[in-house]
């Protein structure tokens, strides 16, 4: 009867971790997963983002290169950096994705950021995304739309006037 117990266990849990790795999108070396973007403030809101856990399974380092995606009127990639005592977004060229170490697109960090969105992004809908690597090539991605202060995926508390695009602008 344990015996039984056990691998019902072990069959459900073997499930489960399938499932989960599903959702996970691969090409080449690189593993794109826990991607999600947060849902537009008001219909007026022009930008939005999208955040990600990048890994390389490889030896060598990949860089993302260019995102697309048709919600926007243009994708790029940005990461936030102190001007002068304020926090302003910066656009990068790419992103390094070093084997072994994660790279992580947050809030306050590294991330995708849509710019001239073409209709406000609805929290609980999926947006396309493609991720284009300068080795592992394109990675087309379902984007969750999370709450409009959402921090990642999973329980949290949404940190007041932290929806993207709230009181800041790109850097120019």
């Amino acid at each position: 009867m344990k015996r039984a117990i056990f691998l019902a266990l072990a069959i459900a849990v073997a499930g489960l971790g399938s499932g989960a790795l599903a959702a996970d999108m691969k090409s080449g070396a690189i593993v794109v997963s826990d991607i999600w973007a947060r849902a537009s403030v008001t219909p007026a809101m022009k930008t939005g983002a999208a955040f990600a856990v990048l890994a390389n399974q490889g030896a060598e380092m990949d860089r993302l290169v260019a995102a697309e995606s048709p919600v926007a009127e243009r994708v790029e990639l940005h990461t936030h950096a102190m001007d002068g005592g304020v926090m302003r977004m910066r656009h990068v060229e790419a992103i390094e994705v070093h084997p072994g170490t994660p790279t992580v697109l947050q809030p306050g960090g590294l991330h995708v950021m849509f710019i001239g969105l073409r209709a406000p992004l609805k929290e609980g809908s999926t947006i396309p995304l493609t991720l284009v690597f300068e080795k592992a090539g394109r990675i087309d991605v379902t984007t969750d739309v999370l709450a409009p202060g959402a921090m990642g995926k999973g329980p949290q508390t949404p940190m007041p006037g932290m929806g993207h695009g709230m009181g800041h602008k790109p850097a120019g």
